[in-house]
């Protein structure tokens, strides 16, 4: 994959589609078996969440580096109501949706990077980024 990808969350097979893209670019850059678990794991949760609580949204795919290292960098964007306190959506087993909750906070421990914006009624932007080692 050459720049980098966009596409558009708008139902469950975009989170299959998601899942697989992510893997498809993880074993393009080299990450381990491992890492492609992470972060594959992180996206699928990260674009469950955008269709489930954000109405549905986008993800960009990048491939980036840092010295001789590449990686991954996925940024999850929706418009829908917003994280009103974002350190307990960061919470392990808070879950306004009847899940497990472990959706942000298990995503930000399996990624390098881990960037959450959201407001209110303006939407929220996820972006995490895993490292090859």
């Amino acid at each position: 994959m050459s720049g980098e990808r966009e596409v558009v969350i708008a139902g469950s097979a975009d989170v299959v589609g998601v899942r697989q893209l992510v893997r498809s670019v993880a074993v393009e850059i080299g990450l381990s078996l491992v890492d492609q678990t992470k972060i594959v794991t992180a996206a699928s949760e990260l674009a469950r969440n955008a269709l489930v609580y954000g109405g549905g949204g986008d993800v960009r795919i990048e491939i980036v580096t840092n010295g001789p290292r590449r990686g991954l960098k996925l940024i999850f964007s929706d418009e829908g109501p917003g994280i009103p306190d974002i350190e307990q959506a960061l919470t392990d087993g808070w879950t306004t949706g009847g899940g497990m909750g472990l959706g942000l906070g298990g995503s930000r421990r399996l990624v390098d990077e881990f960037d959450l914006v959201s407001e209110p009624g303006k939407g929220t932007t996820v972006t995490v980024t895993k490292w090859s080692r």
